[in-house]
């Protein structure tokens, strides 16, 4: 069984890819990365066919993760049935998601750091107008949330 999970933000050129290159290596580095479907999206279309924000494809690359082969896309309709697990970063883009998700699949969207353990937050704040450390702090909780997550799809699927 493949479980697809989305992370989703609102360009999908920060966050959602950095969340996604955490997430892929937590799933490698427990040896379940064959088992997994991974990918980002954002609630805009505005970067749609751009790499990763410079900055995230640094801050991902200290870590050892490569995602600058990323490719920003929007959030299509069919991304609702095709993900198990769809992961926001905001409130936000949670209300965003929530509005076009056919009712059957809302059960799937969930704020990504309510599956960080050690975080005190809800939402990844958006590092785009800030500074390089910004991103470093995204790109930990990040990595916290990551192995929440994983450890939650294990328990349910595994």
């Amino acid at each position: 069984m493949v479980v697809k999970v989305l992370f989703v933000c609102m360009g999908n050129i920060c966050r959602s890819p950095m969340a996604e290159g955490a997430f892929r290596a937590a799933a490698e580095q427990a040896g379940l990365a064959d088992r997994f479907e991974i990918d980002s999206a954002g609630t805009i279309g505005y970067h749609a066919g751009s790499p990763p924000d410079r900055r995230a494809i640094a801050t991902a690359k200290e870590r050892g993760i490569d995602i600058s082969r990323q490719r920003s896309r929007k959030v299509e309709d069919a991304d609702f049935s095709t993900f198990d697990y769809i992961l926001v970063m905001d409130h936000d883009n949670l209300r965003d998601v929530m509005e076009r998700c056919p009712d059957e699949y809302k059960d799937r969207i969930s704020l990504f750091l309510t599956h960080a353990p050690d975080m005190p937050l809800d939402e990844m704040p958006d590092p785009y107008q800030g500074h390089i450390s910004q991103f470093d702090s995204c790109y930990l909780a990040a990595m916290d949330a990551s192995e929440g997550l994983l450890a939650k799809i294990k328990a349910e699927r595994f």
